[in-house]
């Protein structure tokens, strides 16, 4: 399997720059290139990845894109006057030329391919392309939005063609709306194009009708291209990912792509002069450890926007950082999504509940009016008078921005030692796993507590020792010498039990407990809210008695994938990540019937929180599952899953009433505005 992150980056890049005043192109600076890698040999990241030359892009490369006679007018460029490049400049929208600037695109592009050669081929497993100009916004015959070439559509034509790529999706996070992208897609099935923008209905750049959220993609297109319109500005980090859980990762993962892209504009960070949003640096590892898991792992990212350099260079930092297989940050102070954020997520899954699945039992409508609509015409009624009858900027911004103010992300430290296991000799595992040294002898204490806790009469001793094990697992995550571990034991319920009760004991002040399979959780291990209980079985569904421990039941259990994945996508992860949990406990019940590709994508997915620890428990007779669950311990890949079928239409429609109930305590389970939640509430008394 292929390991390793590759970094594109040449300071070639740099060599152009804006040679007459535009107050709409000052922002776009070579900085933004150096204060990136500069960050990423300060951080120690640029020598953990694989150094990748770059290369000129040809000619019949650009034309996957863009036409022969925009490629041939562009060519004149590094012979014009300034005078002349001011005049050609001028026929296109918020850009500006060099005479550089075409060599500099070309490399941006074969810097750009490079990164999917690299991918492609198994030299790496993912990587980062540090790339200027920029280039989502250039459309076929026409530069655009400081892009001359589109370096990622073009990129998606090539991998198509060069290795007979079957699906694409394309992430655009950057905070302005790629439309060239979305043009150069939209009615292509084979490409899943998304994008999140700072829309403020219609009236923020590029003011496109087709930016909004019910532009959906044409023909045989419909329903592959994904538009989430921000219309209020401050979004933060729980607006981010409860798009990305809501809307993003179902369809993606029912999609399936063979590849992904990520348009990694980072002006969608706080402190930026264009976004003025409130994402902080650290949430950008997040959203690439989430699309790691995709694709089997085929992850390309490539630089687009991101103007204040401090914000710029921290989210690249992070997202790289990631990529290499660092743990994420913690979380903190997740919620709810803002009202704003919660209209824009309604509209998009109606808009796209024709196209898939995962969004057949969506009930609220798309918002006839939204609120933040009215608000805008508020806001600009008052603009008119303040300025004696003179239209307002589209924006809405002060004339003068004020300092925002953010913590650095913190330091990402690895334990020296990633997995830890405990196993029978005779089990292999790969090399990377370090095994619970028998030395490690238990105290009496401890001895004396599981005895009396565990066993009635006397124990055995494999039986008693694998709990040992166990505890020992657990305090060197405490002790940061190891980031997670695996456990096969006797009997998963009773090691399930003990190891929440130590953690709750010495470990941590916050558990996640994710049990898939049909055993018995006591509830007394939810009493206090120090730990959270997310089960996923087949058993008839229980009256949710607390907020701390939830049952998903599946007609078919854990056996079904589509409706498994559901459950994982749209309960569990926006559970836990609001939960926040110090460490999770992560159990396989015996004949749980989950098949070892979900059971990776789980183990995987959940490695985003507390850090990565994690100790998965694995009952004896499931020996078939250890080395797939110490590989994704490890951080490698989790093998695709391939398109996702329809979940059970009477699962959906459980797991849609259970969001319901709990919406009202988990502020990340909300996917729809007031008016919407009202809709939701009728539809399910109908029920």
């Amino acid at each position: 399997m292929s390991s390793g992150t590759a970094l594109v980056y040449d300071e070639e890049m740099t060599r152009y720059k804006l040679l007459w005043v535009d107050p709409a192109c000052k922002i776009e600076v070579p900085e933004r290139l150096t204060v990136s890698h500069t960050a990423l040999q300060e951080e120690g990241l640029a020598e953990r990845c694989v150094s990748v030359p770059i290369r000129q892009a040809t000619d019949a490369e650009i034309l996957l894109a863009h036409s022969e006679e925009y490629l041939e007018a562009v060519k004149k460029t590094p012979h014009m006057s300034l005078d002349e490049l001011r005049t050609f400049t001028q026929q296109y929208g918020d850009v500006y030329f060099h005479p550089n600037i075409y060599h500099c695109a070309k490399l941006a592009i074969g810097a750009t391919l490079q990164l999917v050669d690299s991918v492609m081929t198994g030299k790496v497993r993912n990587g980062m392309a540090l790339v200027r100009p920029p280039g989502h916004h250039s459309q076929r015959s026409a530069a655009n939005g400081f892009c001359v070439f589109n370096n990622v559509a073009i990129a998606a034509h090539y991998a198509k063609k060069q290795y007979d790529i079957k699906r694409v999706l394309i992430v655009d996070w950057d905070v302005h709306h790629g439309q060239g992208v979305q043009f150069a897609f939209e009615d292509d099935p084979s490409v899943l194009y998304f994008s999140w923008h700072r829309y403020e209905h219609q009236g923020f750049w590029p003011n496109l009708r087709e930016s909004d959220y019910d532009s959906v993609g044409k023909e045989k297109g419909s329903g592959f291209n994904i538009n989430v319109p921000w219309n209020k500005v401050g979004m933060e980090n729980s607006d981010y990912l409860s798009v990305f859980f809501h809307v993003l990762l179902p369809i993606a993962y029912e999609f399936s792509p063979d590849l992904v892209f990520v348009c990694a504009g980072f002006d969608s960070a706080i402190g930026d002069p264009e976004g003025h949003m409130c994402a902080t640096p650290d949430i950008f590892a997040h959203l690439t450890h989430l699309l790691k898991s995709l694709a089997g792992g085929k992850l390309c990212a490539v630089l687009e926007g991101g103007y204040n350099l401090t914000s710029l260079a921290q989210s690249v930092c992070q997202t790289v950082q990631t990529l290499l297989g660092d743990p994420a940050p913690q979380t903190s102070e997740l919620n709810g999504p803002c009202e704003s954020a919660l209209e824009s997520i309604q509209c998009v899954r109606s808009a796209h509940k024709p196209y898939w699945a995962c969004l057949k039992h969506t009930v609220a409508p798309p918002v006839s009016e939204p609120s933040t609509k009215r608000c805008k015409l508020a806001e600009k009624e008052e603009g008119v008078q303040a300025e004696g009858g003179q239209k307002e900027e589209g924006d809405g911004q002060k004339t003068e921005e004020e300092e925002v103010v953010w913590m650095k992300p913190p330091s990402r430290l690895a334990p020296p030692v990633h997995t830890e296991v405990a196993l029978p000799a005779d089990l292999e595992v790969p090399d990377r796993c370090d095994r619970v040294r028998s030395s490690l002898a238990p105290t009496l204490e401890i001895l004396q507590r599981l005895r009396d806790n565990f066993f009635e009469g006397s124990a055995e001793e494999d039986a008693l020792m694998s709990l040992c094990s166990v505890i020992a697992l657990f305090e060197k995550m405490k002790k940061q010498e190891i980031r997670n571990g695996l456990a096969l034991v006797p009997d998963v319920s009773v090691a399930m039990l003990c190891a929440a009760q130590h953690a709750r004991m010495s470990l941590t002040n916050r558990l996640l407990l994710v049990y898939l399979g049909d055993g018995e959780i006591p509830t007394y291990v939810t009493e206090d809210g120090k730990a959270l209980v997310v089960q996923i079985s087949s058993k008839e569904p229980e009256e949710q008695k607390s907020r701390y421990q939830v049952s998903v039941s599946l007609l078919k259990g854990c056996s079904d994938v589509a409706g498994l994945m559901q459950a994982v996508l749209c309960l569990l992860l926006p559970l836990a990540y609001e939960y926040d949990p110090g460490l999770v406990l992560l159990a396989r019940g015996p004949g749980s019937g989950v098949g070892k590709a979900a059971w990776a994508q789980i183990t995987s997915l959940l490695q985003g929180l507390a850090q990565g620890h994690t100790l998965a428990l694995l009952q004896e007779g499931e020996e078939e599952a250890v080395g797939t669950t110490a590989a994704s311990l490890l951080g490698d890949p989790a093998p695709s899953l391939g398109p996702l079928g329809a979940p059970l239409p009477e699962d959906m429609e459980a797991m849609e009433r259970l969001r319901q109930r709990l919406q009202t305590h988990w502020g990340l389970l909300q996917n729809a505005a007031a008016k919407g939640k009202e809709v939701e509430e009728k539809g399910q008394n109908q029920d």
